[in-house]
């Protein structure tokens, strides 16, 4: 009996693997009847839905829905916003913005796409792995010899 008790209780299991991320499908989802204030991090794609307020980092994709309202500093592979965020947010390769998101605060990412009807207020910067020139020459006008 003791022996199963064991193996019930996981005394004799595997160690535990990583989490893998699932490209399409949130591992973790906040509801819309729910209300979260801290410090979130996750390994897989996270869905919002509800109010969060604090810091968001996601090894995965982050993607906050059209009830979604959230206060935070942001980090993430891939950031889809159709909710409300105000905060700075720092996608790793893109962040996209739809028809009824709204972003208020500076961001960071690789790739940038606001679809017609999203709103972004702030500043924004890109990231790449592609060297500025050193030395960029202005056009030379047509009238000088």
């Amino acid at each position: 009996m003791w022996r199963r008790i064991a193996r019930m209780f996981g005394t004799n299991r595997k160690p535990a693997q990583p989490p893998t991320v699932v490209n399409g499908r949130p591992e973790t989802v906040i509801g819309a009847n729910t209300r979260f204030v801290g410090t979130l991090n996750a390994e897989g794609n996270v869905r919002i839905d509800g109010a969060v307020e604090g810091d968001i980092e996601v090894v995965g994709n982050l993607i906050i829905g059209e009830t979604g309202r959230v206060i935070a500093t942001i980090k993430a592979r891939n950031v889809h916003v159709s909710g409300a965020v105000k905060g700075q947010i720092t996608a790793l390769e893109q962040l996209e913005i739809s028809p009824t998101g709204k972003v208020w605060g500076d961001i960071t990412t690789a790739a940038l796409h606001i679809e017609p009807g999203g709103l972004f207020r702030g500043q924004s910067s890109m990231t790449t792995n592609i060297d500025e020139p050193l030395l960029l020459e202005p056009p030379r006008s047509t009238t000088e010899s």
